[in-house]
């Protein structure tokens, strides 16, 4: 049996970023640290930064007043923002740079007088964060059919952003479709706000999926990239399992399979990858080889917030 290791895999510079602000925000002016949602979508990383000392809350109005609080790389609306400052609180901004973007982007739109669409997945954390940029109400596009039927008032000054994490191929698939009825539309790559690290892992995986016989996919059900993941997967003609861990692992997944393609979702820790490894080489009955694919190698570095930096 051969386990192949998609790369790139896992952590992401936003997310590298977001946890490091939390440790170095726990290491400077101690515990607890507050966090509104979960830094990352990833249990493993959240349940480990408990335990350091951060307390992760819902909303703003459950923090200590002038308390140390961290938003999460998800970003957050406006209001959130102003909550915090009539609270007094003290606030890290975690949210990744390739959001704060696509909000400055969302912004930029607004004074321009256009009506901006926004394609992403309804209640997702960085779909709200980006709706909460603007003043007007955007509108939210989720898939091809509500890209037919959404209706717009006035088709000559119209724009669109998307959530940083969503399937390249979806995307250009609804950007077309809005393209031809909205001719006026500002033009432009379709997938300029998704961030690199999710096309490197999109990619990754449809290269995996010409070597092997089923995926498995590391990532938390509400991580949004991990999700396309193994959609993708299941699109290139594989078997593909979303687990957070080595024990989500069924061993009938694994009966007669002779090359299993691993990845990770990129808020997935490597030693979540390492585990799986694991794992099957115990459920295996003949010897496992590991390696890597060949793949591009990742240098995108983002500073981290001015608060927490020596």
């Amino acid at each position: 049996m051969n386990i192949i290791l998609a790369k790139p895999r896992g952590f992401c510079a936003g997310v590298t970023r977001a946890i490091e602000t939390v440790e170095k925000a726990i290491a400077k002016f101690g515990a607890p640290v507050y966090v509104r949602h979960e830094i990352v979508h990833n249990k493993f990383v959240v349940e480990s930064l408990r335990k350091k000392g951060a307390v992760f809350v819902d909303e703003v109005d459950q923090i200590p007043v002038g308390a140390i609080t961290i938003f999460s790389a998800h970003g957050v609306s406006d209001k959130v923002e102003e909550d915090a400052v009539e609270r007094g609180l003290d606030v890290i901004d975690a949210t990744c740079p390739l959001v704060s973007k696509v909000h400055r982007e969302a912004k930029k739109y607004e004074e321009e007088g256009c009506e901006i669409i926004l394609i992403g997945h309804r209640g997702h954390p960085e779909v709200e964060g980006t709706s909460g940029r603007v003043k007007k109400d955007v509108i939210l596009v989720t898939d091809e059919n509500d890209a037919r039927n959404v209706e717009i008032q006035n088709p000559q000054k119209i724009s669109y952003v998307t959530q940083t994490t969503l399937s390249i191929d979806d995307t250009k698939k609804i950007v077309e479709i809005l393209e031809k009825r909205f001719p006026q539309m500002q033009r432009g790559l379709a997938t300029k706000d998704i961030c690199y690290a999710t096309q490197n892992r999109q990619d990754a995986v449809r290269s995996l999926s010409k070597m092997v016989d089923v995926l498995l996919v590391i990532g938390a059900k509400n991580s949004s990239n991990s999700n396309r993941l193994r959609d993708l997967g299941e699109e290139c003609g594989l078997q593909s399992y979303l687990i957070n861990g080595a024990g989500d692992i069924d061993a009938q997944w694994l009966v007669n399979v002779e090359n299993i393609g691993l990845t990770a979702g990129a808020s997935a820790p490597e030693v979540l990858v390492q585990e799986v490894v694991n794992r099957i080489k115990k459920i295996s009955k003949s010897e496992v080889s590991v390696r890597d694919m060949d793949g591009i190698t990742e240098n995108t570095f983002f500073i981290l917030p001015k608060k927490v930096r020596k």
